[in-house]
């Protein structure tokens, strides 16, 4: 077992002499801010490259990990391991706001097919390469394939609203990504149940229903503590008090999952899906949450890519005859082809657009969030198995691909969306025909000038004026406005009091 070396912040805190108790406290606060600093700062730089933050996070933490600089203690990196909980919590909640019931019944059983389809395509493809051509474990093998079929849908519903795409095209693909991690967890659980069950020496119904089983009745309670969150914030609470629940709400939950065992993911989905389907004006929270959650996902991140091993990386691992590197290229286009083909088959099965069928899996490729945090609760089930190689070479994978996939990621979801025709000329010469002007030309020089002032003037409509502030901005602007008039009005009454 190889000698954990003191990190740059150890060797400040002994060089100041400080010790103990003292020590401790002083290199988990210094570190965080240290964290969140370098985070920071690294989206400075990947803006220029107009690449996503996601990115910048990852490349900090493997640059200030133990693989690197060394800046962070190991027992930072150690006993931080609930934050992936806590950051998959808040993902799930956020993502349960697209499962408006009403939306969900327009598209029927098609979306449903097509994301299953194109979920399973990823986890076949990748499970087969792995166990069959490389060698790999049953185990790891179905927990990559599993951990393959999540897709990341920021960089997706990113570049959506900056390209203000619509159509088919951009309601199908919503809907397939609010569903995908659904179809994720429950391949995950039984991956991860058969690989319990390898590793306790039998494999039985049980073995994998039991986990199942499991999902649902979090799933359940999650509807349960979804319909406590609607009652507890109601129109007489005050934006921060709103907050102050949701957040309660859900550390409860996560807090719970984790006594026993369990993802918080299926349950603080259905607790989003419940809120997104029974309050008014929920947009205000989900803006709220997403104000908030920003320093958390970073945190998140950043220590996720101090798991990173450039060692375990390049040399051959004990549990493949071929280098890591190897895999993990093998893993990022397998990946690929299982998103777009599966993608490809549900959307000619369900008889959809042409162009969305063609086009739907390029919007598909990224992989961040769910991915890196089901990839750490696999990595801590191998570890408690005594499957160290296991748990270091999961984690090496998902890091380093999903690196590469919000790399090119926002690129092919942007394509994806052009060529269906979601944006761009296409869109705008639906938008206004040249029936709606033909009354407006006057003569055949002033055609084309005529056409395009209709068109800007139609598009001009359909657009809503652009606010100074974001919505989730706007959101603690009026949470903050409320709290400087409640603490303005009971200074001047204690002002009168004193009179």
């Amino acid at each position: 077992m190889n000698e954990v070396k003191p990190s740059l912040i150890e060797k400040l805190l002994d060089a100041l002499n400080i010790t103990g108790s003292v020590k401790t406290a002083s290199s988990v606060i210094i570190a965080l801010g240290v964290i969140l600093i370098c985070g920071f700062l690294m989206t400075r730089l990947t803006k220029l490259l107009k690449l996503p933050n996601v990115t910048a996070y990852i490349i900090t933490g493997v640059l200030i990990g133990p693989s690197v600089i060394n800046l962070i203690p190991q027992e930072f990196i150690t006993r931080t391991d609930f934050v992936s909980d806590i950051a998959l919590a808040f993902i799930a909640f956020t993502a349960g706001q697209f499962f408006k019931i009403s939306e969900l019944k327009k598209a029927g059983w098609k979306v449903l097919i097509i994301t299953v389809l194109e979920a399973l395509a990823a986890f076949v493809i990748v499970f087969c390469l792995c166990f069959f051509v490389f060698r790999l474990s049953v185990a790891f093998s179905l927990v990559l394939g599993a951990l393959s079929s999540a897709t990341a849908p920021a960089s997706t519903l990113m570049t959506i609203k900056q390209t203000k795409a619509k159509g088919h095209y951009v309601n199908t693909l919503l809907e397939v990504v609010a569903l995908d991690d659904v179809v994720t967890l429950l391949l995950y659980s039984v991956a991860i149940a058969i690989c319990i069950g390898i590793s306790k020496g039998s494999v039985g119904f049980m073995e994998v229903g039991w986990p199942i089983i499991e999902n649902i009745i979090c799933l359940a309670i999650g509807f349960v503590f979804g319909f406590i969150l609607r009652f507890l914030i109601s129109s007489k609470r005050t934006t921060d008090n709103r907050l102050i629940i949701v957040l309660a709400v859900l550390l409860l939950f996560c807090g719970i999952c984790s006594l026993f065992g369990q993802s918080p993911l299926l349950g603080c989905m259905a607790i989003g899906m419940v809120y997104t389907n029974t309050a008014k004006n929920e947009e205000k929270l989900f803006a709220q949450v997403n104000y908030f959650i920003p320093p958390i996902m970073l945190v998140f991140f950043v220590r996720s890519g101090m798991n990173f091993s450039f060692s375990a990386f390049t040399s051959t691992s004990s549990i493949a005859v071929v280098p890591l590197i190897v895999v993990a290229i093998v893993y990022f286009f397998a990946r690929i082809a299982g998103k777009y083909g599966g993608a490809y088959l549900g959307c000619l099965i369900t008889r959809a657009p042409a162009k969305t069928r063609n086009f739907l899996g390029l919007a598909l490729i990224p992989q961040a969030g769910v991915a890196i945090g089901l990839a750490a609760m696999g990595a801590r089930t191998f570890s408690s198995f005594g499957l160290e190689a296991e748990a270091t070479a999961l984690t090496t994978i998902i890091l380093a691909s999903s690196i590469l996939y919000e790399l090119i990621g926002p690129g092919c979801a942007k394509l994806g969306l052009y060529l269906s025709g979601s944006y761009g000329k296409e869109t705008i010469d639906q938008v206004a025909p040249e029936s709606t002007v033909k009354d407006q030309v006057v003569n055949e020089s002033s055609r084309e000038i005529d056409l395009l002032a209709a068109q800007i003037n139609h598009i001009s409509k359909e657009i809503k004026p652009l606010e100074v502030e974001e919505a989730n901005e706007a959101a603690f602007t009026e949470a903050a406005e409320e709290y400087s008039e409640e603490t303005l009005i009971s200074h001047n009454r204690r002002f009168i009091n004193r009179k």
